[in-house]
């Protein structure tokens, strides 16, 4: 029994009373302190290898149990360090798909317990370790692990052929811009670009930062490739105004000489201009009205 008072059990306790215990964190904690038990689950994914799921069930199943014991077949350490990183890269795309998180408890230990942890992610192979720091700067911001930014990337090695992308800010854009690319989900493109602000400051190659400033204009515009919905082009200017201060007003005049290329456009955005100006002076009203009521009402307290 997974859930009873057994020694060699786990308790719901352990997590917290509070806390939602999903099915793969109980697993995941009983088969480190019961390592026996979850051989015959290993044999059979061995045995569904080249199905698309068995990489996921080992990520979830076995992903602290993997850190925990000592495998000495560097064959077999490569292979399920592959396979975790794969099926965590499918996991977190279903996160992605569906804009829920329910997968979190497994990415904030493999970025806190992992990544952070020099004795723990040395335990897996160079490329397992490449792959790994990889997969988390492609959804750091999508965790909400922003708070973790800096110390993830004082954490990640030197690899071979570094020298070609630049140093770890440079590897994480890389990579977060390829990810802005993939998505399709409007509320989480919204919020990958709402976390955009942590990037400020960070010192980029030129080539790197050129990517990044690329990749957001490309939301900028309506129309193709992306077809960006009207939240998601304000959301792209407003990042890229706050990282690329240089050149803002020439930008924005160029993307409305743009516009007035494409006239089937113009009366949405003479209703939306319209919509704002009328909401700007309803707002800017109503504050007169409150901070007059507040003006009179201390007139006659005193």
């Amino acid at each position: 029994m997974i859930l009873s008072g057994e020694e060699d059990s786990i308790s719901p306790a352990e997590y917290g009373a509070d806390a939602p215990i999903c099915f793969y964190d109980v697993l995941a904690d009983y088969y480190v302190k019961v390592p026996d038990s979850g051989k015959p689950i290993l044999d059979l994914i061995v045995q569904l290898w080249s199905q698309s799921f068995a990489s996921q069930i080992f990520s979830l199943l076995f992903h602290k149990w993997l850190f925990e014991v000592q495998l000495k077949n560097p064959e077999v350490l490569l292979r399920y360090s592959s396979a975790l990183v794969q099926g965590a890269t499918n996991v977190f795309w279903i996160d992605i798909q569906t804009n829920t998180r329910r997968f979190q408890t497994l990415f904030r230990y493999l970025l806190e317990e992992v990544a952070l942890e020099p004795t723990r992610v040395n335990k897996i192979p160079v490329q397992a370790q490449r792959d790994l720091y990889l997969l988390l700067s492609r959804f750091i911001l999508f965790y909400n692990s922003v708070d973790k930014l800096k110390i993830f990337l004082k954490h990640i090695p030197v690899f071979p052929n570094a020298f070609l992308i630049g140093g770890p800010g440079d590897f994480f854009i890389i990579e977060l811009a390829d990810q802005l690319q993939k998505l399709k989900v409007e509320p989480v493109l919204l919020h990958y670009l709402s976390q955009m602000k942590v990037l400020q400051g960070m010192e980029l190659r030129m080539t790197t930062s050129t990517r990044l400033k690329t990749c957001l204009y490309s939301f900028t515009s309506p129309g193709g490739p992306m077809y960006p919905t009207r939240a998601v082009r304000h959301a792209a200017w407003d990042a890229l105004d706050l990282l690329f201060p240089v050149g803002r007003y020439p930008r924005h005049l160029i993307s409305l000489f743009f516009r007035l290329l494409y006239p089937w456009y113009w009366p949405s955005s003479c209703w939306n201009f319209v919509i704002s100006c009328i909401k700007a002076v309803f707002y800017s009203l109503l504050r007169f009205i409150f901070s007059s009521w507040e003006k009179v009402g201390e007139r006659k307290r005193y």
